[in-house]
C-alpha cells in the first residue's frame, strides 16, 4: 500500500499545472505570535539577535515587573561598543515610547560581560509603580469601552483609573468630555464631579496608557450616604404614582424639585433637596426611568439653549424618542428634533436618539 501511495504522489508531481488547477483556492495563513522570548533551555536567560528582539526582550521583563533580568546576544559578530549602543538606544525607546515602560519604569541600568563566542548583558530594572498598580491596568479600546470603564470608575467614587488604549491619537479633552458624558449616565451616583487630573504614557501615538487621578470635592463616606438616601427617595415617589408612563414620571420630578438657575446639578438636590437647575432636573428624571418597573429608555442631552448650556431628557414613548425639558413650567410637552432645533436647542446629534416627526404622545 505504502508503494502504491508513493507511486500516486510521484505521478502528480510530473504534473504541476495540473495539481494548481485542482488545487487554486484562496487560504489563510496565521501563525501564532508568541510573547515569549527565546530562552536557553533550563536558563532564565533571554536570547536575542536583533534590536527588535532586544526591545521585545525589555518590554517582556517589564510585563512580568521583573527587577533583573540576562540577555544572551546569540550569534553576534557585533563588538562590545555596538552592543551597547543597541542597549542605550533600546532602553530610551521602550522607557520613552512603550506605553508601559513610560507609566511604570523608572530607569534601566545595565552591565555587559564578553562571554564565549557573544555578549551578555544583566539589565536592572527600578520602577515607580507598584506590582498591584501595573496589574489593576485595564484594556480599552473605543470610545464605548473608555467611557464604559470611565463610568465604572464614577459609580465607585474611585480615585483612580488606568487604561491602557490601542489605535488612539485623542488628547486629554477628549477623555475629559467621555468622562463628562459617562458621569450623566449614573444618576444616582452622579454626585460629585471629580477634578481629573489626566496623564498619557507615551504623551503621543497609537497606543498609550491614561492615567486619569480623581479628586473629588466631598468624602467618598458621605457620596455613598448621599446616594443611599437618594435611590429611597426615588424608589418612594415611584410608589406614590398611578402609572409609570413618561408624563408620570416627569410630574413626580416637578412636583418634587423646583427649577433654579443657581440650583444644584444632581439628581439629589432634585429630590432631597427640592431644587436644583437643568441638569439636576434632568438626572432626577433619569434615575425615575431607570428605576421605574419597567424601565423607561432616557437620556441626559448635554446641550444648548439659545447658545447657553443647558440640559433636558430624551425619553421613549409611544410614538418613538422625544425631547422633554423639565425646566418649562406646565404640563410636560414632548417634542421632535425638528420642534427643538426651531426652539433654539442644540446638541451633539450622533450621541442622541433620533426623534423623528410624528405624533405628540
Amino acid at each position: 500500500m505504502k508503494r502504491w501511495l508513493c507511486g500516486v504522489l510521484a505521478v502528480l508531481m510530473l504534473f504541476p499545472s495540473g495539481c494548481s488547477a485542482i488545487l487554486n483556492r484562496d487560504y489563510t495563513s496565521v501563525t501564532p505570535h508568541s510573547a515569549t522570548p527565546a530562552s536557553d533551555g533550563e536558563s532564565n536567560t533571554l536570547r536575542v539577535a536583533s534590536y527588535q528582539e532586544l526591545v521585545n526582550a525589555l518590554v517582556y521583563l517589564i510585563g512580568r515587573r521583573a527587577e533583573m533580568g540576562a540577555l544572551r546576544f546569540d550569534g553576534s559578530e557585533n563588538q562590545e561598543s555596538e552592543i551597547k549602543q543597541m542597549l542605550d538606544e533600546a532602553c530610551l525607546e521602550v522607557v520613552q515610547e512603550d506605553p508601559l515602560g513610560a507609566y511604570a519604569v523608572e530607569y534601566i541600568k545595565y552591565s555587559v560581560t564578553p562571554i564565549v563566542g557573544s555578549y551578555e548583558a544583566d539589565v536592572q530594572i527600578t520602577y515607580r509603580r507598584t506590582r498591584e498598580q501595573m496589574a489593576s491596568i485595564v484594556d480599552a479600546t473605543g470610545t464605548a469601552a473608555i467611557r464604559s470603564e470611565l463610568s465604572e470608575a464614577l459609580s465607585q467614587f474611585s480615585t483612580q483609573v488606568v487604561l491602557r488604549i490601542s489605535y488612539f491619537e485623542e488628547d486629554s479633552d477628549y477623555i475629559r468630555q467621555l468622562m463628562r458624558e459617562a458621569f450623566l449616565t449614573n444618576p444616582a451616583s452622579s454626585l460629585d464631579l471629580p477634578d481629573a487630573e489626566i496623564t498619557m504614557y507615551p504623551e503621543s501615538g497609537q497606543r498609550r496608557i491614561v492615567e486619569v487621578i480623581l479628586t473629588y470635592h466631598q468624602f467618598r463616606q458621605a457620596l455613598e450616604s448621599q446616594r443611599n438616601s437618594l435611590v429611597r427617595e426615588a424608589d418612594r415617589l415611584l410608589l406614590q404614582g398611578t402609572d409609570q408612563t413618561p408624563a408620570q414620571l416627569i410630574s413626580l420630578v416637578q412636583e418634587a424639585c423646583a427649577y433654579s438657575e443657581r440650583g444644584g446639578s444632581t439628581a439629589y438636590s432634585a429630590l432631597i433637596e427640592s431644587q436644583a437647575d437643568s441638569q439636576g432636573m434632568a438626572l432626577a428624571l433619569s434615575l425615575l426611568c431607570q428605576r421605574a418597573d419597567p424601565v423607561v429608555p432616557c437620556v441626559v442631552v448635554d446641550g444648548q439653549r439659545g447658545g447657553v448650556s443647558h440640559l433636558w431628557n430624551v425619553v421613549q414613548t409611544e410614538n418613538g424618542y422625544r425631547h422633554v425639558d423639565l425646566t418649562q413650567s406646565g404640563p410636560p410637552v414632548f417634542h421632535t428634533d425638528e420642534e427643538m432645533w426651531a426652539l433654539g436647542y442644540s446638541w451633539t446629534s450622533e450621541r442622541v436618539p433620533a426623534c423623528t416627526t410624528g405624533e405628540e404622545p
